[in-house]
This record gives C-alpha cells, structure tokens and sequence, in this order.
C-alpha cells in the first residue's frame, strides 16, 4: 500500500486565457431551427473504474465509492501525529486519504477526511470554518448513495494571488464516524472540470 507523506492543502492558481471566434455564414438561406421541445442529450458521467475503501483498496475507510478512470488513491501516513496537525486536520476531521486527478489530466485532489460520531452537518460545519478565508457557504440536505447526507459548496480566497476558487464537500455519519469527502482544485475551472469524478463517488457510497 503506498503512503502519501503529506497532503497538498492549496496550490497557487494559474491564469488562463481564452479567445472566441464569432463565425458568419454566407448566402441567404436560413438556418434549421430545432423542432420545439428538442433537447440536447445529457451527457453520462463517468463510470468507476475502481472502488476506493473496500478491503484491499489503498485507502481503509469506513465507506467504499467508485473512483473514475486514472484517479490515482494514496493512504496518507500517520495522519494523528500531532506534529502535522496544521496539514492533516481541519475543524473536527483528520485526512485519511487522496486521490489524485494528475493522471487523469487534472490539478487538484478528491480528499477523505473523518471525524467522530455524530451530526454530519455539525461536522462538516466544523470542517468548513477550519478553512481559510471562506465565503459564499451554502449548506443543504442531499443523499449520498442510499445514505442521508450533507453537502456544501464554497468559496476560497488566495491570498497569494488575490483570486478566489470554489470548493464543494458532503459529510455522512456511519457507525464508525462521520466521513467527509471533499474536492478542491487548482482553481474554478479545475474544479468544475472534476466535478463528474466527485458526482461518481457521492453516488456510488456505501458504508463498510
């Protein structure tokens, strides 16, 4: 099983610029119109590739979900000693595991953190006022797999460059703690770009 020494807690975004083209066709014959009521497809989200939390996954944890493709999981080491608090706890949770998105093409990391017995919401609460320089919080009532859970969609400011990200986490209460899944980024646009893969593990949860 292989260890993660550390967690990564934020990474300075980087700009990214974008240029559009407006096309014009010629002649004068209109374009078709979509018949009424038509939508496009919706497009399917992944479909785990691995289960993470099971026995023998690189990460014990007391709930399993799907990992999408090339999403790459490391237990992290020791994560209770008290001489990298500041890296591995936030508010009442402790890192248990990463899963990083580099492989899959992606900055930022799909984060499993737990906390003792009791409320979800009270945890993940917690967990949220243990960030930095948070805004724009918005709580509400969801599910997770067939488990009741909590979810929380965020804000972060970086002060190192002056901008600000999203983050988004959900909390469940099991018998042995509440977990705490939590997705980060590099910036928004990482971060929206992982979504699908932190959709695929909120679905697909199971308590161990």
């Amino acid at each position: 099983m292989r260890k993660r020494a550390l967690p990564i807690r934020a990474a300075a975004p980087v700009a990214l610029a974008a240029a559009g083209l407006l096309l014009t066709g010629c002649g004068t014959t209109p374009a078709p119109v979509a018949p009424a009521g038509t939508a496009a497809p919706k497009a399917e989200g992944p479909k785990a590739a691995a289960t993470l939390g099971g026995p023998g996954s690189a990460c014990a944890l007391p709930v399993s979900f799907g990992l999408a493709e090339k999403w790459e999981p490391e237990a992290i080491d020791d994560p209770e000693n008290p001489e990298f608090a500041a890296l591995t706890r936030q508010g009442p949770a402790v890192i248990r595991c990463e899963v990083d998105a580099k492989p899959a093409g992606h900055v930022g990391y799909l984060r499993i953190w737990t906390a003792d017995k009791g409320p979800a919401r009270a945890a993940l609460e917690g967990f949220v006022k243990g960030a930095r320089n948070t805004s724009k919080v918005a709580y509400e009532e969801t599910a997770a797999g067939a488990l009741p859970a909590v979810e929380v969609t965020y804000t972060v400011s970086v002060e190192l460059t002056e901008e600000s990200k999203e983050e988004r986490a959900f909390a469940v209460s099991t018998p042995k703690g509440v977990v705490i899944v939590h997705l980060g980024g590099l910036d928004s646009d990482e971060h929206r770009a992982m979504i699908p893969a932190y959709e695929l593990a909120k679905s697909t949860l199971k308590a161990l």
